[in-house]
């Protein structure tokens, strides 16, 4: 069964950076397909960046994505932080995310808390 786990998270002051952590396992799958997403509190969950070259506009020149293929491990490198990058992020597919036992599977992300 296919794994995901999120890692790399925590509490950061505003303007600091940040790098999580993404490795994926029990699967066959191409890390061209990953991608990250984020959910904050009351909110649904948005795609962050993909391996597609995408990236919300949110985060446009803050974030980026990247991938160590022989780890089977996605990486997503955060910059400038402020408030509004406060969420849970997760990894998954684009656009279609996993599916396990005829579900939409999500690794349980990592908080990610920006402070002033």
């Amino acid at each position: 069964q296919v794994q995901l786990v999120e890692s790399g998270g925590g509490v950061v002051q505003a303007g600091g950076s940040l790098r999580l952590s993404c490795e994926v396992s029990g699967t066959a799958f191409s890390m061209s397909d990953m991608a990250w997403y984020r959910q904050a509190p009351g909110k649904q969950r948005e795609l962050v960046a993909a391996n597609t070259g995408y990236y919300a506009d949110s985060v446009k020149g803050r974030f980026t994505i990247s991938r160590d293929n022989a780890k089977n491990t996605l990486h997503l490198h955060m910059n400038n932080l402020n408030a509004e990058d406060t969420a849970v992020y997760y990894c998954n597919k684009n656009p279609r995310p996993f599916w396990r036992g005829g579900v939409e599977y999500w690794g349980k992300g990592t908080q990610v808390t920006v402070s002033s």
